[in-house]
């Protein structure tokens, strides 16, 4: 009796968090659309979804909400930029508690690191988009910048951005440097809408995943890109993302990955036994339907519970 009992109570037992997710609302005020592959995209009703979603958080009470990034569209007319994204922190702002912003592409075709990040509320000493925070003692979240090396978002003299182009032009041949014709496998990810994470930025992870495994804390790592080509279509991959699993492999803190950019979602669990969960985009979803959802946070995993087109996901972490 005692283990079938011990097994009941497990499944019973109080998440330690619960944290609201969503990812590339990409709102416009734009008719609908369709991507470059010809999906639909409906660029007004994305923002119903959040309003949904800010509704169910609210009654659920989670801790707080992580936006995986892309809050408004590229094709938002760039005199509506500073309004729409101002309208769109202003929903997220209904949510009863702390909203943590990534910063995505799209966020940066319409406004420079410098008006974009006070609007998102993003902690950012000179203009950098990561940061951390450990809302409990047995937890720790980063954010990642994946648009540290961008030419999208910087200055066009500054040297994050010089160092962005000359990447693209060693590794992509075409004029076009978001076109990926004739690049094979993960070479693909080498477009201009893609990014990387610099030295700096590098250096701060190792750090902070020393630091939490000092702590004994797990590490939930958050990045608009994904991680994990096993999860993602190679063409939304992060440029360096086999140095940041390198940096994250070196200790057993990190878990679970989790990413936006690639619209249709994904999982995987890498050789190391960290999972990657891509969201599924809320800008795809057809009038009425939805994508968001709920992690709820334990000591042994993330589950999280998905509304509509959003996958629930049950995350167990390998020992």
């Amino acid at each position: 009796m005692g283990s079938a009992n011990g097994l009941v109570c497990s499944e019973e037992k109080q998440p330690l968090l619960s944290f609201g997710v969503i990812s590339d609302v990409q709102y416009a005020d734009i008719p609908d659309g369709r991507s470059f592959l010809g999906v639909p995209r409906y660029y007004r009703h994305s923002v119903c979804v959040l309003q949904k979603a800010v509704q169910e958080w609210n009654q659920e009470k989670p801790k707080f909400v992580i936006n995986c990034g892309d809050i408004v569209d590229g094709f938002c007319p760039k005199d509506k930029s500073m309004i729409t994204v101002k309208k769109m922190v202003n929903e997220f702002d209904k949510f009863n508690g702390p909203v943590y912003h990534l910063i995505g592409n799209h966020c940066l075709y319409n406004l420079p690191r410098e008006k974009l990040l006070p609007l998102l509320r993003v902690p950012s000493p000179d203009y950098h988009a990561y940061f951390e925070f450990s809302p409990i003692p047995e937890y720790r979240f980063v954010i990642l910048d994946g648009y540290d090396i961008s030419a999208i978002g910087w200055a066009k003299d500054h040297p994050n951005t010089l160092e962005a182009l000359k990447i693209l032009e060693e590794k992509n041949p075409n004029s076009d440097k978001n076109n990926p014709d004739g690049l094979v496998g993960c070479e693909r990810r080498f477009l201009m809408f893609n990014g990387g994470v610099g030295k700096e930025q590098l250096k701060w992870l190792d750090n902070v995943l020393e630091e939490a495994t000092k702590l004994n804390q797990s590490v939930v790592v958050c990045c608009h890109l994904p991680l994990d080509p096993a999860a993602s279509s190679f063409a939304a991959l992060l440029w360096n993302y086999d140095e940041v699993m390198a940096v994250i492999h070196r200790y057993n803190c990190v878990k679970v990955c989790l990413a936006g950019h690639d619209h249709k979602g994904g999982h995987s669990v890498d050789s190391h036994g960290v999972h990657h969960r891509i969201l599924e985009a809320a800008l795809e979803c057809p009038p009425r339907t939805y994508a968001f959802g709920r992690i709820n946070v334990f000591d042994d995993r993330l589950s999280l519970l998905g509304t509509d087109r959003m996958r629930s996901t049950e995350m167990v972490f390998g020992h």
